[in-house]
C-alpha cells in the first residue's frame, strides 16, 4: 500500500515538473539512442561555471545535497538506469576501480531509479565505495544539469568532475546511450585535482 502511494506521488510530481523544463539548446541532439538523436531538458552546464545546487535521495529517501560535500572535489557519474548493462558496468567501474585510487574525491552516481531499486542493486553488486543517489523524487539534478531525456524520463549518460570549490572542471556527455564513458579521460582529470 505504501509503495503504491509513493509511486503515485512520484508520477504526479514527475509529470508536473517535466512539463515546465526548457529544452537544453546546447546539448540536445548530441546524444543518440537507436540511431535517433535525443532532446534534453533542463539548464545546460558548462566547464568553468559553478556547479548548480541539487538535492537527490539516498536509499532511505533522505535528501542529499551537493552542499553536503563542501570543500571536497566531487565526481558525478550519471546513468539512465542501474538495471541496464552499461549503467551497471559504469557504476561498478567507478566503485571498484576508481574510488580507492582517489579517496580525496567524493564519488556519486545519479540515476532516475527509485531508491528501493538502487539499494537492491548496491547490495547485490557490492557497490559501497561510492554514493548512489536517485533523482526520481525531486528531479533537481536533471533540471539543473540539463540531462533529462525528453519523452523517456531518464537521465543522459554523463560524467562531471567538480573541484573543491565545486567549479565544473570536466564534463563528458557520452554521445550514445549504449556506450560507456571514456574512463581514461576522466582519470586524467582526477589526477590533476
Amino acid at each position: 500500500m505504501l509503495k503504491n502511494i509513493v509511486f503515485s506521488a512520484l508520477a504526479l510530481v514527475s509529470t508536473m515538473s517535466v512539463a515546465q523544463l526548457p529544452i537544453n539548446d546546447i546539448d540536445s541532439g548530441k546524444i543518440t539512442a537507436n540511431k535517433g538523436k535525443l532532446s534534453l531538458l533542463g539548464q545546460p552546464v558548462n566547464v568553468g561555471q559553478q556547479a548548480p545546487a541539487f538535492k537527490a535521495a539516498n536509499n532511505r529517501f533522505a535528501p542529499i545535497k551537493l552542499s553536503d560535500f563542501a570543500n571536497q572535489a566531487v565526481l558525478i557519474s550519471v546513468v539512465p538506469s542501474l538495471d541496464t548493462g552499461i549503467c551497471s558496468i559504469q557504476t561498478k567501474h567507478f566503485n571498484d576501480k576508481m574510488a580507492a585510487n582517489y579517496p580525496n574525491v567524493k564519488m556519486l552516481t545519479i540515476s532516475m531509479d527509485l531508491p528501493f531499486a538502487q539499494k537492491r542493486f548496491c547490495d547485490t553488486e557490492n557497490v559501497n565505495n561510492i554514493e548512489v543517489l536517485s533523482d526520481s523524487v525531486w528531479r533537481e539534478f536533471a533540471a539543473n544539469y540539463g540531462l533529462l531525456i525528453q519523452d523517456m524520463g531518464l537521465l543522459a549518460r554523463a560524467v562531471f568532475v567538480l573541484d573543491k570549490q565545486h567549479t565544473v572542471v570536466y564534463k563528458q556527455l557520452v554521445d550514445n546511450l549504449a556506450k560507456e564513458p571514456n574512463y581514461k579521460e576522466v582519470e586524467s582529470i582526477l589526477t590533476k585535482l
